[in-house]
């Protein structure tokens, strides 16, 4: 099975990269403006693009990880997994990400690869300067 994975250095402490992965108003200001739900493990948080939900299950945060399942989205997204592992480099952080298990490396993977890339950057400027790209305000592909 074919997995995303891209890693980005943040200018930060992981615990603050952490506060962007773990709260809902922390995934709102750099993935999507209307994100909603529970982000502690056990909960679902709902990402809404316009009219597409995708749902997650919350399965780990810990102070160097945060784990979530895809329970509902699309035939391409349910059940992979999306993982954000935090890496302290001095005073920066290396975030590994992971959006693992696709059945397929096809047409909608790589476009996926390529809009992830944007939302880590996002992310990355969320935490750095305190202003992310998160939908609909994100970089078109």
């Amino acid at each position: 099975m074919p997995d995303i994975l891209q890693s980005i250095h943040i200018d930060a402490p992981a615990s603050q990269v952490r506060a962007s992965l773990d709260s809902i108003d922390g995934l709102a200001a750099w993935w999507t403006r209307t994100t909603s739900g529970d982000a502690s493990p056990g909960g679902h948080i709902d990402f809404r693009f316009g009219e597409h939900v995708t749902r997650v299950h919350v399965d780990a945060v810990a102070s160097d990880r945060v784990h979530w399942t895809v329970a509902d989205s699309n035939p391409d997204w349910d059940g992979t997994r999306l993982t954000f592992d935090l890496e302290p480099a001095g005073e920066r952080t290396l975030l590994t990400f992971g959006h693992r298990g696709w059945k397929e490396a096809n047409g909608f993977f790589g476009h996926c690869s390529m809009k992830w890339a944007t939302f880590l950057l996002s992310l990355r400027s969320q935490v750095e300067t305190g202003r992310g790209r998160p939908f609909p305000d994100d970089l078109a592909i």
